[in-house]
């Protein structure tokens, strides 16, 4: 395949409060929080640049300048630890910088996933574009999640939701697909419900915080009714899009922490504290 990615835009949908984690939240957006010393965001940013992708669009709310913010130089704490043994704290971050252009828009109400998509239009233009949830943060061996679906996406040219299997009594949690497997771990969807109870799941395959969407999404979304919550949900806008034409589901490879549960962002710490842990004692016993 072409290493050529057709796809440049990456949209970070930032705008809601992270009630479950108050609150610690209540001045601080949920996507700053950090896994050791990385903010949530700045993980997902790395995943979308790891990608090929150059553009991050960030659809942020009230109180979220601390995401801009991040995403910035600062001259002063720079100035500060110049030439101490701090400095290298920062090569990282400020090589994301350096690699990417960030643009930002506002989600003014509070509508749920398709709205803030929608808001994210002006950012995006009429081309294919990836959306990342930074709740969801994923881990994988060889290539990032997102650079799976792209590879996928330069076969197929349509829509594109990664999934994974959940335990059947937590379907109401998440947006669920059936469909028919195309080829192992990739589906044709023939339907979506968001967050159905057990009884009444299609499957047990969930949609995950990663999408590959055509442009022709925006159109859908202003046509969709606000559905379950009162919400416009993207899942109902992805079905009107399977209905006329194809929308796939993709098994990815490599483990998600849902970072928007306690329970999920401790495991996630835990993961990649202990990644951390072996990663520098390979470094030291490869130094002797």
């Amino acid at each position: 395949m072409s290493k050529e990615n057709p796809i440049k835009k990456c949209l970070f949908p930032a705008a809601g409060y992270g009630t479950r984690f108050l609150p610690a939240t209540k001045a601080t957006p949920k996507e700053m929080l950090p896994v050791l010393t990385k903010p949530l965001i700045q993980y997902g940013v790395e995943e979308a640049l790891a990608a090929g992708m150059d553009t991050m669009a960030i659809v942020t709310g009230r109180g979220k300048r601390a995401i801009e913010d991040h995403f910035d130089i600062s001259y002063e704490l720079e100035h500060q630890i110049k030439g101490t043994n701090k400095e290298h704290l920062l090569t990282e971050i400020r090589s994301v910088i350096t690699k990417c252009t960030f643009s930002y828009t506002r989600q003014i109400e509070m509508k749920g996933l398709g709205h803030a998509i929608l808001c994210g239009e002006t950012l995006i233009g009429d081309q294919p574009f990836a959306v990342l949830l930074a709740d969801d943060l994923c881990d994988a061996p060889t290539q990032g999640v997102l650079s799976q679906m792209i590879e996928l996406y330069k076969k197929y040219h349509c829509s594109i939701v990664a999934i994974e299997e959940v335990p059947k009594e937590e379907t109401n949690k998440y947006g669920v697909i059936s469909g028919n497997e195309i080829e192992p771990g990739i589906y044709m969807i023939k339907d979506m419900v968001e967050k159905p109870e057990p009884e009444v799941a299609p499957s047990n395959l969930a949609i995950i915080g990663r999408y590959i969407l055509t442009p022709d999404i925006f159109d859908i979304l202003k046509e969709t009714k606000p559905g379950k919550g009162g919400e416009i949900q993207i899942t109902d806008a992805l079905l009107t899009q399977a209905k006329k034409g194809m929308v796939l589901a993709y098994k990815f490879n490599g483990q998600r922490f849902d970072c928007g549960s306690i329970d999920g962002f401790v495991k996630a710490t835990n993961y990649f504290y202990d990644k951390e842990t072996k990663k520098e004692k390979k470094k030291e016993t490869g130094a002797k």
